[in-house]
């Protein structure tokens, strides 16, 4: 047994040693530490990263206000279990940014590079705006992640410091995206993993529908493919209008063609300049060599297209199209369903390497603006499901579009805006005006020079509402002399504006009272098919009855009870027409503003307490054919002149300085 000891003793000392510590085996043994985790991988949704590359000075050499070149990359990642469509990607620049070059992706409302975007922008996708997960790719990263290299001018961040934007976020609707955060490993990096909101159910197959819902907007394009062949297409624009208030008059279209395609025939609008010029110097002449480009309607990037005049409606080369033709008037429904709506085609030939027929592209950044309308923005072209159109054979079956692209345009409401029209008040208990504020619709800067654009306007008499403000200022100036009002030199500005609106609250009794509304057309355009909407506080507005020489209805703008009063002209009385010469040849140098007037009707018997003279009796919006109109600063009161009407010495007084200085 004496040999056995020895063996037992070595297995003893085999299992009770300690092992050595990491730190005390060779190098070349020695585990390699794990790979920290990035961001990305920790995120099962949409991953969202903005990573500063590099910044340096450029001239001018301006302390005050240094600019700097930047270089940035934005990283969308879809590390979800379902694709996104239409990406749209929040950036909130903060240090006065000017873009300048934005790769795989353009703004979202459509403004040209360079562009300022020191208050945050918004991208979009392009051309490819999804990106499908890796369950649809075997993680294939090239269709899961959009890369937009960015390169701008930034002002007042001196390198080292890092101009970093203040949040970036995904815009898709269905998703919340935390606060971004600086990424463990650069201070150069914001980072952020949006997921699906709980609260909204979704389909979370793999699969996912081929197409986007179609949005709700206060103005929807529609831009379809009807035919399709190799090296062109047949597209149909649809614009219609969805907000009750809004509407466009002598409408204009814009957009860009981002593939050097061009428009060779148009029915339902026309470009404004008919000009090919580009495509003869351009490539496209080298591919059409058999083309006569004498018969292209455009070849510029950027075209503006125009609805055309009611004579061409019937026109089978110009017109012939259903909703075209009406000198790019686009009304409200609650007017007139039947014109709420603008159509045109247009054959659009393309470029290689798009010389197949499924080869299809929407142009981008659409804009449309009217004359005296509200402001719209729109957003990127969306595909959508495509748009059913009847049989032309009389068959109750249905044809689709190759492809339909949505166009979603909302109105603006941008503080930096300036109105279009103006309002003026007046009352029974005071004779003097208060008009539309100075430079209500803006000043130019030559006018600057000979008036002021921050002095108050001055108090008018009645009769100078019907007076061009260039030529009232003997009429101001007597009127203000009378009621002991200093005179201002240099005397204010005028309000600039097209439309004016007066206000005036004519009777105040115990079962009710009434307002006189009339509206001055000083431009030189005429307005068929006009409307005109006043909210008023909720305790008059239920008050009202009726209009006395107006189509008048309530209204629901919000969604909520009525509380907008809505009129349009009686037939006969649908058109506002321009400024024009004064008729009367005695009245010499006076031109005459188109204008519509009415009486309108409100009772107390709903409305208990109502204070007709404070600002109760007075509207709290006024909208002219769908631009919201500039209210004045101050109310009239009841302690300035004669509550029984108008001072008839004094104003017979002021007209015959006003006279005498014509004459003059």
């Amino acid at each position: 047994m004496g040999f056995l000891f020895p063996i037992l003793l070595g297995v003893f000392l085999l299992f009770t040693a300690t092992p050595p510590s990491l730190s005390q085996l060779p190098p070349e043994i020695v585990p390699p530490a794990p790979a920290p985790i990035s961001p990305e991988e920790l995120c099962n949704g949409i991953f969202l990263s903005y990573t500063f590359i590099l910044g340096r000075q450029i001239p001018p050499n301006d302390t005050a206000d240094q600019p700097y070149r930047f270089e940035s990359v934005l990283t969308v990642l879809n590390n979800g279990r379902e694709e996104l469509k239409e990406w749209r990607v929040f950036v909130g620049f903060q240090h006065n940014e000017i873009l300048t070059s934005a790769t795989n992706a353009i703004i979202v409302n459509g403004t040209d590079l360079p562009a300022p975007v020191g208050n945050g922008t918004i991208f979009a996708g392009y051309p490819v705006s999804d990106l499908e997960t890796a369950i649809q790719t075997a993680g294939d990263l090239k269709q899961m992640t959009a890369t937009i290299e960015l390169v701008g001018t930034q002002f007042m961040v001196t390198p080292p410091d890092v101009p970093l934007p203040s949040n970036i976020s995904l815009v898709n609707d269905g998703w919340l995206c935390p606060e971004p955060t600086p990424t463990p490993f650069s201070k150069r990096e914001i980072s952020t993993c949006c997921m699906r909101d709980p609260s909204i159910e979704v389909n979370t197959t793999t699969i996912s529908e081929k197409f986007l819902p179609r949005q709700p907007g206060d103005l929807t394009i529609m831009y379809d493919v009807i035919r399709s062949y190799d090296q062109n297409y047949l597209a149909e624009v649809t614009m219609e209008n969805h907000n009750p208030l809004g509407r466009l008059d002598h409408w204009e279209l814009s957009f860009d063609w981002m593939r050097e395609e061009f428009i060779q025939k148009m029915q339902g609008a026309y470009p404004t300049v008919v000009d090919a010029t580009k495509c003869v110097f351009g490539p496209q002449a080298q591919i059409y060599t058999g083309l006569d480009f004498a018969d292209v309607l455009t070849c510029e990037r950027r075209p503006i297209i125009v609805d055309l005049p009611p004579t061409k409606a019937e026109d089978p080369v110009l017109g012939k199209i259903p909703s075209c033709c009406r000198n790019g008037t686009i009304l409200p429904r609650t007017m007139d369903p039947s014109k709420s709506a603008s159509i045109f085609t247009m054959q659009v030939s393309k470029m290689p390497p798009d010389f197949n027929r499924s080869a299809l592209f929407p142009p981008q950044n659409w804009r449309i603006k009217g004359t005296l309308n509200p402001d719209y923005s729109c957003g990127p072209p969306v595909r959508v499901s495509p748009t059913l159109y009847p049989d032309p054979s009389g068959m109750p079956t249905n044809k689709t579009s190759f492809a339909s692209w949505q166009i979603v345009c909302n109105i603006t409401h941008a503080k930096t805006e300036t109105p279009k029209c103006c309002v003026s008040f007046s009352a029974f208990f005071n004779d003097s005006i208060i008009p539309c504020n100075t430079c209500a619709c803006g000043c130019v800067s030559e006018t600057r020079r000979t008036c002021s654009a921050e002095t108050p306007a001055l108090l008018i008499p009645p009769d100078a509402l019907l007076v061009p403000f260039e030529n009232r200022t003997s009429l101001t100036v007597a009127w203000n002399a009378l009621k002991h009002k200093t005179i201002p030199n240099p005397m204010p500005c005028g309000d600039n504006c097209g439309v004016s609106v007066n206000w005036h609250v004519a009777t105040d009794y115990r079962g009710g009272w009434t307002a006189r509304i009339t509206i001055f057309n000083w431009g030189g355009i005429d307005f068929p098919d006009w409307f005109l909407a006043v909210q008023m506080k909720k305790p008059a507005i239920r008050g009202f009855e009726k209009a006395y020489s107006f189509n008048a209805s309530l209204l629901s703008v919000d969604g909520g009870v009525n509380n907008t009063i809505f009129m349009e002209g009686l037939p006969g009385l649908e058109y506002l027409v321009a400024e024009r010469d004064e008729l009367d040849p005695k009245k010499i140098n006076l031109r005459v503003p188109g204008k519509q007037q009415s009486v309108i009707q409100f009772s107390k018997k709903l409305t208990p307490g109502i204070n007709v003279p404070e600002r109760d009796g007075f509207p709290a919006k006024v909208i002219f054919n769908g631009e919201e109109c500039l209210l004045p600063d101050v109310l009239p009161l009841a302690s300035g002149g004669r509550r029984n009407g108008f001072d008839t010495s004094k104003v017979l007084l002021c007209m015959v300085i006003f006279v005498v200085a014509l004459v003059i």
